[in-house]
């Protein structure tokens, strides 16, 4: 597998281990919502079950933000190289490598390589976008410079 499919795989991984975790935890919401129903103890009845309710709602925007991930991953196509930065490419800098795609965190690749997978909004993947390799940008005062751009 090449090291850009490995990246790829990586993010498609990382979605499906957040949707798993995201639907236990509604799993342990819905039962914790049907032992509320059974009580009987007024106030306290009602705060248990909005707090409840709220819970559920967070977890709906968090399974829409990962929807939206999953969206961005079917967008990207790993053959397509411009020379430029853009959605899907993998970056080295002089600092550090980035696959532009999700913001799954830190993916190892070979031994002591870590490639940081970011999403294209991301501050350091805005200053990427549309550079070429040799180009040069500031990030936190630091200037690097692009050497590959794959």
């Amino acid at each position: 597998m090449e090291a850009k499919e490995k990246l790829l795989q990586f993010c498609w991984d990382h979605i499906e281990s957040k949707k798993t975790v995201l639907h236990n935890r509604s799993s342990n919401l819905r039962e914790s919502l049907a032992l509320e129903s059974k009580s009987t103890a007024g106030d306290k009845h009602e705060t248990g079950r909005a707090m409840v309710q709220l819970e559920q709602e967070k977890l709906g925007r968090q399974l829409l933000e990962l929807d939206k991930m999953v969206k961005v991953l079917q967008q990207m196509d790993l053959n397509s190289n411009t020379g430029k930065v853009s959605l899907g490419t993998w970056v080295k800098t002089s600092g550090s490598q980035y696959f532009i795609s999700i913001p799954a965190g830190s993916c190892p690749l070979e031994e002591g390589t870590h490639v940081f997978c970011i999403s294209a909004v991301s501050p350091i993947a805005k200053l990427l976008m549309g550079k070429e390799k040799q180009d040069t940008f500031i990030f936190n005062g630091r200037t690097h410079k692009i050497l590959k751009v794959l």
